[in-house]
């Protein structure tokens, strides 16, 4: 496909012998392994967990690009400027640069479905309009900031990043990792992000399999984002129930992970939704 900028994302550059030191001790993916020009999937969470802002970083021969929300970027910029300490890195919004699609880039890590995704001059290309980037996120089941979810809302599980690898439990350490790790080790995940096919979906309605499951977080053409609560969807569907938005039926996609996923739950529906 021809080379498109994406709307509503920035560059933040990060530059200087420490950068990969820096992002190792701070973020969710892995840095130790990371050849330049190839892009990877990560986050910063809060102490607590918690997601502040996911990027995808691009490893240059410098240090690191990190395509990021760009209302996500100034807040991400300023904490990582704040654990920076004395390590040797500049940081820093590069406005002479874009987020871009569809040219000789790396592949987006977090889906084979999506297009190849690098950055490029501001200007050079075309802008691709928002609803069309959304129609081709959503249905790769992608979750994004802004449009799914905010800063210090979600969990990682709950827009299944560890599954897009995004999450490297096996590092040495990273903000909010006590708490993701005792997760993944428990094995009990309560929330995940789902698609869904139906008819006049849009954001902020209710997914109800009998009762209430979750929310759709975002919709185009004929599909959505829902994160829904595993074990009462798991527990419903076991009962015979059907999923349906406002009334109308709609269809639940899932891979065959998330499938033998909610196989695996144990159907714990009286536990309070958090």
């Amino acid at each position: 496909m021809e080379t498109l900028i994406l709307p509503n994302r920035s560059v933040l550059v990060l530059e200087g012998p420490d950068t990969l030191a820096l992002l190792e001790r701070l973020v969710t993916c892995n840095t130790q392994t990371w050849q330049p020009g190839e892009a990877r999937y990560g986050a910063l969470l809060a102490p607590q967990g918690k997601l502040i802002a996911d990027f995808i970083a691009h490893r240059t021969e410098t240090g690191a690009l990190l395509d990021v929300a760009t209302n996500a970027v100034g807040d991400l910029s300023n904490r990582l400027k704040m654990f920076r300490l004395r390590a040797k890195v500049e940081i820093g919004v590069d406005g002479k640069q874009a987020v871009a699609i569809g040219g000789d880039f790396p592949p987006d890590p977090r889906s084979a479905d999506l297009p190849s995704r690098g950055t490029v001059a501001t200007g050079a290309p075309q802008e691709m309009k928002a609803e069309d980037w959304d129609a081709l996120a959503i249905g790769a089941g992608v979750a994004e900031w802004g449009r799914d979810f905010q800063g210090a809302e979600v969990f990682p599980w709950e827009i299944n990043m560890d599954r897009m690898g995004g999450v490297d439990l096996k590092k040495g350490c990273f903000v909010g990792q006590e708490v993701v790790s005792r997760t993944h080790r428990r094995g009990k995940v309560r929330k995940r992000t789902f698609i869904l096919e139906g008819e006049n979906l849009d954001a902020g309605q209710e997914v109800s399999v009998g009762n209430s499951v979750g929310e759709i977080t975002s919709a185009a053409g004929g599909k959505a984002l829902a994160r829904l609560r595993v074990d009462r969807l798991v527990k419903a569907l076991s009962d015979g129930e059907q999923p349906s938005v406002n009334g109308a039926p709609v269809k639940l996609i899932t891979p065959d992970w998330l499938s033998d996923e909610m196989t695996a739950s144990s159907g714990d529906g009286d536990e309070p939704l958090t």
